[in-house]
């Protein structure tokens, strides 16, 4: 652990009755987020006219059912928990009350689920406390912390942009946004992050290349 605290040292803790009630929040917001998304995504059609624009303007619906949205909302919950361990109970209360009011609500509501699509979710719900436990530490200071932001930068670089040899494009404008939010987010000094940003574009690219598949 004194490795680890050379990266990033854990606040102060609260008390259990906070950690308790900051945690129940983030459940709730998750299966507010989730049961959301599901609804726009089912009835978006049904919308009032002006909401109807926006989300045809915006592509809201598509936008929350891809990961980058998601992405940043856990590593906003992470870094800014009070310890890794809390980052890990948070960000895994999150998915856990999005990913199950979303699939509720798709089975009993819409009628229908996709259970391929569904495992993928459940899956990194299950992941999702040691990514956020890493993920904690792309706060801290040194090499580990500015490799850990160029990591997470590369992944919404990749969710953002669709690219090859000969092209580039973007893939959502909102996408754009919660790559600029995650940079906020991981901001470090302007040296730093210019730097961490261009990694990051190296990272992605390198994914890109030699992985097949992928699940934004």
């Amino acid at each position: 652990m004194q490795f680890l605290d050379k990266i990033r040292t854990a606040k102060k803790m609260p008390s259990l009755k906070k950690h308790i009630l900051i945690t129940i929040g983030i459940l709730l917001f998750g299966i507010f987020m989730g049961t959301f998304s599901k609804f726009l995504d089912y009835r978006h059609a049904e919308l009032p006219q002006f909401f109807q624009t926006i989300d045809h303007a915006l592509d809201f619906h598509n936008f929350l059912g891809g990961f980058a949205p998601w992405i940043v909302i856990a590593v906003c919950i992470s870094i800014y928990s009070s310890t890794p361990f809390r980052a890990a109970i948070n960000v895994f209360s999150f998915f856990t009350g999005m990913v199950t009011s979303y699939y509720v609500y798709s089975n009993f509501v819409a009628g229908f689920f996709p259970k391929s699509y569904a495992m993928i979710w459940i899956g990194f719900t299950m992941v999702s406390p040691v990514l956020a436990f890493i993920c904690w530490y792309a706060k801290g200071k040194g090499v580990i912390a500015f490799i850990l932001s160029a990591c997470i930068i590369s992944v919404l670089i990749n969710t953002t942009f669709a690219y090859g040899i000969f092209y580039i494009a973007i893939s959502s404008w909102l996408n754009v946004f919660m790559l600029i939010s995650g940079i906020v987010i991981l901001y470090k000094s302007p040296k730093e992050t210019i730097l961490m940003i261009g990694i990051g574009v190296i990272l992605a690219i390198l994914v890109e290349t030699f992985i097949p598949f992928h699940i934004w």
